[in-house]
């Protein structure tokens, strides 16, 4: 696990780094600068916007005695949604606003049940009920 952690943590900035270089050869200093800011904007209003009605529904749920385990789920990605927004990038960008847009976020979710499935078949993951 810390060796996937160092990984990740050293890949992503270098890639933000090679992006970021290029986008601005390309375009310009002014330019990048502005797209930053640009997305890093939309994005809060999207996480916002989605947190909100996330809260909503997670309320719904439970005023009618249901588990809101779908809502919690999509509740986790809007929350690594929007931190990955807050971090200057577009690599990061794009990934923040994959996890944030309901229609690529099911993707996601389809992905993350069957990691998770799996985990709780190898026994990795054990789910206790009281």
């Amino acid at each position: 696990m810390f060796i996937r952690l160092l990984l990740l943590f050293t890949f992503v900035p270098v890639l933000e780094l090679i992006i970021l270089i290029k986008v601005g050869a390309w375009i310009g200093v002014a330019p990048t600068i502005a797209l930053i800011l640009l997305t890093g904007i939309a994005g809060a209003y999207l996480a916002r916007t989605q947190g909100l009605d996330l809260a909503m529904r997670i309320q719904r749920e439970l005023n009618e005695g249901r588990l809101p385990a779908e809502e919690l789920l999509d509740g986790a990605m809007v929350l690594v949604g929007g931190i990955l927004l807050l971090t200057p990038g577009f690599f990061t960008d794009l990934t923040g606003f994959i996890l944030l847009v309901p229609g690529t976020r099911q993707f996601c979710k389809k992905t993350v049940r069957l990691w998770m499935k799996r985990y709780i078949d190898q026994g990795r993951i054990t789910i206790r009920r009281y």
